[in-house]
């Protein structure tokens, strides 16, 4: 019998939604105007798209209960994280725009880093799941 382990379902099929989310929403920030216009572009290319399709798969391997998808999605909210964070960073301090495109992904940074925290916790590992 498998252990029941709390937000597993919940966060699984969030993530499955805001990664499909996220496809739309980066391209739109790609074109969203001239300040940093080459950072947007490049972030997007490089971590934007391919960590929301990493998290799409691995949030269709945590719903059918695969242990490669924790993995999968640890690798993927990191790909976020280290994108998100100094890009967040730099446009906070150069624009101030906290309700805008920096408020966006300093929230998107926070819950990155709270949802990897969850999928680090041990008894997904323990739990049997193939």
């Amino acid at each position: 019998m498998k252990e029941r382990i709390l937000g597993y379902w919940t966060l699984a099929w969030v993530g499955l939604i805001s990664n499909i989310i996220a496809l739309p929403v980066i391209a739109l920030v790609i074109s969203y105007g001239p300040p940093l216009k080459v950072a947007n572009l490049t972030l997007a290319i490089t971590l934007g798209w391919p960590s929301a399709i990493l998290g799409i798969v691995s949030s269709s391997a945590l719903l059918k209960e695969k242990k490669w998808g924790i993995t999968l999605t640890l690798v993927s909210l990191s790909m976020i994280i280290s994108g998100t964070a100094p890009y967040s960073v730099v446009r906070l301090v150069k624009f101030r725009d906290i309700f805008g495109i920096s408020g966006l992904t300093i929230l998107s940074t926070i819950l990155s880093v709270l949802a990897l925290i969850y999928w680090c916790n041990p008894k997904h590992r323990r739990t049997i799941r193939l």
